[in-house]
């Protein structure tokens, strides 16, 4: 008999949005620091900030206030006023605070693959956040297993099926993310699936494994079930 299959999902971007909350507090962030810096510079400082934190600070909103305030910091020459500062940690609290909106087909898709598969969510930042978001979602109740993650590396996958016992051949992830969902998932011998978002942070663009075997991208999460019946038979 077979092992049974698996379907992990990503979170952020792939069931609910995510990336628009940080695209539009970036704005924001823009228009309060415009008499420091112009808005391409900005951004440039802010995602250096980013790429310079994640060791530090992971992924996530938190992260990302961190950041915002170290950049305003810096584009200022330190003469930030401490009004702004309390803005922009405001701003955090807000992207905490916002409601969850779920991406069109998810909730058809998890509740028809739901008993057909031991299904996972496999998702990375902070731990409180995302589980709010998961409350809220109304997703919870559907998923077999939650794994919240400092970073999504092979290694870190391999780690997930062991503890579970997943066939990696037998288990498909999928997400919004090539350098995170899909490419990391495949070098760990699963199937990766790549459902693109309307928008990508610039730290998760990656080159697609063009032409592997176990690589396949959908562009509506209501063709998932047809993908997984025909990638992992029953």
């Amino acid at each position: 008999m077979p092992q049974l299959r698996t379907v992990a999902f990503d979170a952020d971007d792939t069931l609910w949005h995510n990336e628009r909350f940080f695209r539009s507090t970036q704005d924001r962030f823009v228009e309060l620091l415009a008499d420091h810096a112009g808005p391409e510079r900005l951004r440039e400082r802010l995602l250096d900030a980013e790429r310079r934190n994640l060791g530090r600070y992971g992924f996530g909103i938190k992260a990302f206030t961190l950041s915002m305030i170290e950049t305003a910091i810096e584009v200022s020459e330190e003469r930030v006023p401490a009004s702004a500062i309390g803005e922009i940690v405001a701003m955090g609290r807000e992207m905490l605070a916002h409601p969850i909106e779920l991406l069109p087909g998810v909730e058809k898709a998890v509740s028809a693959l739901t008993g057909e598969a031991r299904l996972v969510l496999i998702t990375k930042g902070d731990l409180l956040d995302q589980e709010r978001k998961l409350a809220q979602s109304g997703l919870g109740d559907h998923f077999d297993a939650v794994e919240i993650v400092s970073d999504k590396t092979a290694p870190v996958y391999s780690a997930i099926f062991a503890r579970h016992g997943f066939a990696p051949e037998r288990t498909l992830m999928i997400g919004n993310s090539l350098k995170s969902d899909v490419i990391p998932v495949i070098e760990a011998g699963g199937w990766g699936v790549h459902l693109p978002h309307e928008t990508t942070w610039a730290l998760e663009e990656a080159e697609a494994p063009r032409g592997h075997p176990r690589f396949r991208r959908l562009s509506a999460m209501a063709d998932l079930p047809a993908l997984v019946e025909e990638l992992i038979p029953a």
